[in-house]
């Protein structure tokens, strides 16, 4: 009667002294793999200028079309950029089509996964809300 409680109560005092595995989430997140794939964005050069050239390859590659709404204009030295773009987070099925799809590397997979929200036009992101706030490439490994 004696051995099954001093069983139970090792056990118990194992577990007081490990370290917790819960996270206290909204002060704590938790860390992505590298190959985490969360939502597309637009990645843009050193410069700041953005790298999509619209030649409409994620929109054409997108299984879930997602991707819509490209709209191309041309530049003084007869070089294309998009007018217009359209991500659809609804429709998204991370799937990274897009990503390996885009010859200039202009649209990269993010490690964001906080994509919950009450209206549904916020996850419709427009070319401005698409787009990097800081030049960076993540994810060299994946291309």
């Amino acid at each position: 009667m004696i051995i099954p409680l001093l069983k139970g109560l090792a056990t118990t005092l194992r577990h007081v002294f490990t370290k917790p595995i819960t996270l206290q989430y909204p002060e704590e997140k938790r860390q992505v793999a590298p190959r985490w794939r969360g939502h597309p964005e637009l990645t843009i050069n050193e410069d700041g200028g953005r790298r999509c050239v619209a030649c409409t390859l994620c929109m054409v590659v997108c299984p879930s079309n997602a991707i819509k709404g490209i709209e191309a204009a041309e530049g003084q030295e007869h070089e294309k950029y998009p007018v217009a773009f359209t991500i659809d987070l609804t429709r998204c099925i991370f799937c990274g089509f897009c990503q390996e799809a885009c010859p200039k590397g202009a649209i990269k997979l993010n490690n964001l996964y906080e994509l919950a929200q009450y209206e549904k036009s916020l996850l419709i992101l427009d070319i401005d809300r698409a787009t990097q706030k800081k030049s960076e490439l993540r994810m060299a490994d994946w291309l």
